[in-house]
């Protein structure tokens, strides 16, 4: 398969630059011998510049947790994408639960700000939030399928070569257990499928899609060796720059096998 596999960490509210900094020379010096595996190192807006200072000459890439959705203006607080770019980083999250949850981030939102990162040469690393109020299949299945469509909507196919979709089952998030990995890669095909009708079946297969959820070094390899999940958003677990690192060799060991 030639999609080559991520392992994200969402650093979230955490680090201080000076820890952000060691962080990264530590990990740097494992993960270079994985070359097949793409690391991303997502952190607040305060630490962007720090990080990616400090991951210049690794292959490590920096992302950004949040943007918004114009460029500039009179909005106390929010997050340019266009400054964002101008730093050198590579990747937003759009959509975490957490967003979604705390400062009530819809779908519509969601959207509006993967076309500004679009719009800046940022990729989007767009997440789908599973609500905890989905309880039956077919509620289940619509309710991420709906997610997928509204994201992209007014992305072109050309764009779609610079997004990454993030599945995060909410029971899963924060909990210590991750969802059963035969169980989200039949989410993860869903939502692959979702893509090829919305675009084609040349871009749906290209895409990369990550699963995020109580992600650590005991369950990664298992989650990482299913067809359709390309990589892993983790938050807690890679906070410790050395999960981060076997978290990343055990994706490259899980991909050999696909």
């Amino acid at each position: 398969m030639g999609r080559r596999p991520i392992v994200m960490a969402n650093w979230k509210m955490n680090k201080l630059p000076d820890e952000a900094r060691a962080y990264i020379k530590d990990v740097a010096a494992v993960v270079q011998a994985y070359p097949d595996v793409e690391p991303i190192l997502a952190g607040q807006d305060v630490l962007l510049q720090t990080m990616v200072d400090a991951a210049e000459g690794t292959h490590i890439e920096i992302g950004a947790e949040n943007v918004y959705w114009k460029e500039e203006g009179a909005y106390t607080g929010e997050t340019s994408p266009k400054v964002v770019a101008s730093l050198g980083v590579q990747y937003v999250i759009i959509g975490h639960s957490e967003r979604r949850h705390y400062f009530r981030e819809t779908d519509e939102m969601v959207n509006l700000k993967a076309l500004a990162a679009l719009k800046n040469h940022l990729s989007p690393i767009i997440a789908l939030d599973e609500s905890i109020q989905v309880v039956s299949p077919n509620a289940h299945m619509h309710w991420i399928v709906n997610q997928v469509i509204e994201a992209l909507k007014g992305v072109t196919n050309d764009q779609m070569a610079q997004v990454v979709l993030a599945y995060e089952p909410t029971q899963a998030i924060g909990s210590g257990m991750a969802m059963n990995a035969d169980l989200a890669q039949k989410d993860l095909y869903m939502i692959r499928e979702t893509v090829s009708d919305m675009f084609n079946a040349e871009i749906a297969e290209n895409l990369r899609i990550l699963y995020g959820g109580s992600v650590k070094p005991e369950n990664v390899y298992e989650i990482m060796r299913q067809t359709d999940i390309d990589g892993v958003l983790v938050g807690n677990s890679a906070l410790d720059p050395d999960n981060f690192a076997e978290l990343v060799k055990l994706a490259h060991q899980a991909q050999k096998l696909k």
